[in-house]
């Protein structure tokens, strides 16, 4: 499963908290993001996740979260 998100996300230190939060509750699951991309993508992949979790996590930092649809 892949799912790509649309994000506020502006700087390297908070995409980094981020991801460790993300791999903390989706253990294995590959977490990065494209801080280049005027969306900020945030790229999640693991054999399974729950989208909503991704965004309720996401939003507690702070940050906006929105599945990416293209």
């Amino acid at each position: 499963m892949i799912e790509v998100f649309k994000t506020d996300v502006r700087e390297r230190c908070q995409a980094e908290q981020v991801i460790r939060l993300l791999i903390r509750h989706f253990p294995g699951h590959k977490v990065n993001f494209d801080l280049e991309d005027c969306d900020r993508v945030l790229r999640m992949e693991g054999s399974t996740f729950s989208v909503s979790r991704v965004k309720n996590l996401v939003r507690r930092q702070g940050f906006l979260c929105q599945v990416l649809t293209w």
